[in-house]
């Protein structure tokens, strides 16, 4: 393997470090504070960039990013990220959600408590030579309902240390099961109910457009009057000065808030209200989350790297290097086919629609690796820097529906792969399977009948369905001095037409190209390298 470069720009545990400089592969640079126009004139030098909240991966910086494979996030949080461009570009972007999930449910637990009984407030008020023990009276959390925003994993542990005070506990998240929530004796509800029958209301949820100011004017006017409301999450997912506002009015209790919309913050409408607990985003900040998450991401960038093992990527799904395994010989013929169809096209005003037929044994196996591999091969030729991470962003920007079918039983053979392209005039349908011990081969073009394994150099021909024309084309051939390895020739009753797929040992220029369309039989021919 070839010496890779990785840039870590942001502080990061010598525990994760370590692990990289024990391989003599990995040659590692640590540039802390960089600026962004010094970061975008370096980052073309390197393969893989770790970070965690500090540095921001702008487009701009994206698309300098020449050879980049991997973004590194040491933590949970992507929003300094620019995923769309990374996807775009083919750069896997990767978290390490399991490494601070302790510290931020540890950390949601005390803010919790010190907003309840005032801890802060108190505190400050002593130091300050103030004995107001009235002052501060809190309120106990047993018996109290915890409305838990979020059940992941982070979710999940503060639902369970929740039960353990005797909270009762609701759970809103989409994707939340009846048994995970059973496991803790918690209810999942939907959020307008969560959000009028909880005494605290906790988020454990990221930052997208949909969850953007989730907690704002209108959704606290739901709420229980001296509702108190933690976010060890993200920033901006509450709007702090309506949060702040509902404070001053006494309908929210008080907050505990560790996230801000734009950090480092110094200044927000919350830090002038009393009754609100702040800490400057130390969810993940313990000893231990910090050797957590640096020794997962370093490890997540070895897999990928040494092999090509996907965890925890935001931007690509993840399967397991022995089911990749498995299906490499079946990726490798839906990309050769993809390759294969997009040569055949000749109607170039666009694909609508791509249909993929799995049938037999592998239609019982997780397909999409294969799927992505057939558009990945059908669009690497209109796509600069398609790979397996963008090709299905690629083909939803085109427009191009996917369609997947399943199909238990095919006769005479134990898997097939169809793989159908359509446009507007013309569909494409090319087969192929995979026998024993990985050998791939191409069975069906549309209506003809091949044997065709998938690499090489291949003329593809289409001619009248006379004698002569295979020695007519291998005349043609040898004058160049060019080597036919196999030739085979099929034939269709439904145009009384002959394909024939001609394996030879080198490519071949257009001119020698235009020498095979000369021949008058022959009414289509191309070649291609698979």
């Amino acid at each position: 393997m070839n010496s890779l470069k990785v840039l870590i720009s942001d502080a990061l545990s010598e525990a994760g470090i370590n692990i990289l400089k024990e391989n003599p592969i990995y040659e590692v640079d640590v540039k802390l504070g960089l600026s962004l126009d010094e970061l975008k004139s370096i980052i073309r030098n390197y393969d893989a960039l770790i970070i965690r909240s500090g540095t921001q991966v702008t487009e701009d910086i994206i698309k300098n990013a020449d050879k980049l494979k991997i973004i590194g996030r040491a933590g949970v949080g992507i929003d300094n990220v620019d995923v769309t461009a990374a996807s775009k570009r083919g750069i896997v972007v990767m978290n390490t959600p399991g490494g601070n999930t302790i510290s931020a449910a540890e950390h949601t637990m005390s803010m919790m408590l010190a907003l309840a009984r005032n801890i802060p407030m108190a505190d400050a008020s002593l130091k300050n030579k103030e004995w107001k023990r009235s002052k501060f009276t809190g309120t106990e959390i047993y018996g109290k309902t915890l409305g838990v925003i979020g059940f992941g994993k982070i979710g999940f542990e503060v639902a369970k240390r929740a039960r353990s005070f005797e909270m009762n506990v609701l759970v809103y998240d989409p994707f939340a099961t009846e048994e995970q929530a059973e496991k803790l004796n918690a209810k999942i509800v939907d959020l307008d109910f969560l959000i009028k029958n909880s005494d605290f209301i906790t988020l454990h949820i990221p930052k997208t457009k949909d969850t953007e100011n989730l907690i704002n004017k209108d959704s606290i006017s739901k709420m229980k009057d001296g509702v108190r409301i933690i976010n060890v999450a993200r920033g901006g997912i509450i709007n702090e000065q309506d949060l702040a506002d509902a404070i001053k009015t006494g309908k929210v209790k008080g907050a505990a808030i560790d996230v801000f919309v734009s950090e480092p913050c110094l200044d927000s409408p919350l830090f002038d209200v009393s009754g609100v607990v702040v800490t400057p985003h130390l969810g993940a900040s313990t000893e231990e989350a910090q050797i957590n998450v640096a020794i997962d991401i370093v490890k997540q960038i070895r897999d990928y790297f040494e092999n090509s093992e996907i965890k925890n990527a935001v931007n690509v799904s993840f399967f397991p290097a022995e089911i990749l395994k498995q299906l490499k010989p079946f990726i490798t013929l839906a990309e050769k086919i993809g390759i294969l169809e997009s040569t055949l096209l000749k109607d170039k005003s666009g694909i609508k629609e791509v249909e993929i037929r799995y049938a037999g044994d592998i239609s019982e196996k997780s397909v999409s690796p294969i799927t992505v591999g057939f558009l990945k091969g059908l669009l690497q030729s209109v796509e600069e820097h398609v790979n397996s991470v963008n090709a299905s962003f690629f083909a939803k920007e085109r427009g191009i529906k996917v369609k997947e079918i399943k199909v238990n039983k095919v006769d005479d053979i134990i898997n097939l792969l169809t793989l159908k392209i359509k446009t507007n005039k013309e569909e494409i349908l090319v087969s192929g399977t995979v026998f024993h011990e990985g050998n791939i081969r191409i069975i069906k073009i549309n209506d003809y009948n091949v044997d065709l394994s998938p690499f090489g150099n291949i003329i593809i021909s289409k001619n009248e369905d006379i004698p002569g024309v295979v020695g007519k084309l291998g005349t043609k051939l040898a004058e160049v001095g060019i080597n036919i390895s196999n030739m085979q020739v099929s034939t269709s009753k439904k145009d009384n037409k002959a394909l024939m797929l001609t394996s030879i040992d080198k490519e071949i220029s257009q001119y020698i190209l235009e020498k095979l369309k000369n021949i008058k039989e022959i009414e289509q021919v191309q070649f291609i390298v698979l």
